[in-house]
This record gives C-alpha cells, structure tokens and sequence, in this order.
C-alpha cells in the first residue's frame, strides 16, 4: 500500500474537517495518483481549522493542502502535483506529445474551466444555506454550471476517459464533479455521471478515498 510511515514522500492533509468536506478534500487527488502507480507516500496531517505555523506557509502559501515533497522538489496546488508526477510515470500521462498536452489541456480544463463553476454551487448551498440572496443566486449559477457540464459531456462522447487513456486529466476531472454530490445537476448528465462512477470504480480510487477516510481524527 503507498501509505508507508518510512516513506520519502510527504504529502500534506488535513486531519479535522466538516462532516461534509470528509472524502472531497484536494489530497485525495494525490493520493490517488500515488495509488496508481504504487508509489509509497507518507501524510503529514495538519488541522484545517487551526492557524498554519509560519514554516508551513513558506512551503504552501496559503496555508491549504495538499502540500508535496518528495526530497527533490517541494510542490503546492493539486494541478502542479499531478503534473509532476504525470512526468515520471506514463500511466498518469502519455508520452506522445499529442496524447500529452491532450490530458494536460483537460487537467487544466477541470481546474480552471469546471471548479470555478461547481464550487459557486458548494458555496451556495453549503456555506451560503440559509442566506436569502443565496436562494435567489442559485438558479442563475445552476445554469452557467449545467454550461459547463454540457460542454464536459459533448466533449468526453462515447470515450471512457476525457484524454482518450486513463490520466491526470481524469484524477482532476472526477473529483471536481464529485463536488456536485447531493445535489441534482449530474442527474441532468448521465454520461458524466457514468465517467465519475468509472473512476470512482477503479481500486486505486477506493484506497486513496479509505485512506484520506481513515486520516480524519473524531471531533473532541
């Protein structure tokens, strides 16, 4: 299993969060890509409501995670992560340059062009509950959401994985749109709905999700 107390490589997490960030917060993603490709890590856990030391913020500004460091190089944000380790292992992206850039556009594509959109929804219905602007702000965001996924689906057709081959584009991708768990917009969306369920499927997700599970201390 790639948790391994002796591991090298250390990846940051958080260790106390809501019941509802439980099994959606960003380490997953590399946990997940360590999965697959059974390379041993180690977590350093850190309390997402607590105030970050001031060592902690020189290696992750923002005081967020995941953090990496592998002893060569020391890494934030999940899209650099994957990146990174997409370079050493071809099974987390192809080595043709066509293939490539393919996976690396929809890897960014999920980070820049998806969450934005998708996160509105979380902050509305999580943070924002209650709020009477928030209820009149909804339908307005579900639409430029449901935008998004139309476009996502149209573009992802009758494939398994949105970069063709399974990669980094894929890790992104599906845990962005498990964000939109508990609400109804992937119901609207059956081919995406089946292409989250694919990943969710896959063991190398099923370890990565137990283990970040597993990581999360009771609250006093």
């Amino acid at each position: 299993m790639p948790v391994h107390p002796s591991a090298t490589t250390i990846l940051t997490a958080f260790d106390n969060v809501p019941a509802f960030a439980r099994g959606h917060v960003r380490d997953l993603r590399i946990r997940w890509a360590l999965e697959e490709i059974g390379r041993d890590y180690t977590p350093q856990f850190l309390d997402a409501m607590a105030p970050k030391p001031a060592e902690y913020r020189d290696w992750q500004p923002f005081g967020q995670v995941p953090a990496f460091d592998d002893g060569t190089v020391r890494l934030f944000e999940s899209g650099a992560i994957l990146l990174y380790l997409g370079e050493q292992d071809q099974r987390l992206l192809p080595r043709d340059p066509a293939g490539r850039w393919n996976a690396t556009s929809w890897l960014i594509a999920a980070l820049n062009s998806v969450e934005p959109m998708v996160m509105q929804i979380v902050n509305l219905d999580v943070f924002q509950a209650g709020k009477p602007w928030a209820a009149e702000a909804r339908p307005s965001t579900v639409e430029q959401v449901k935008a998004r996924l139309k476009s996502t689906e149209r573009a992802l057709g009758d494939k398994q994985w949105i970069a063709d081959d399974f990669s980094v584009a894929d890790i992104a991708m599906i845990t962005v749109l498990r964000n939109l768990d508990g609400s109804e917009l992937l119901d609207r969306f059956p081919g995406l709905a089946e292409y989250k369920a694919r990943g969710e499927q896959r063991p190398s997700f099923e370890r990565a999700l137990a283990d970040q599970l597993a990581g999360f201390r009771q609250p006093a």
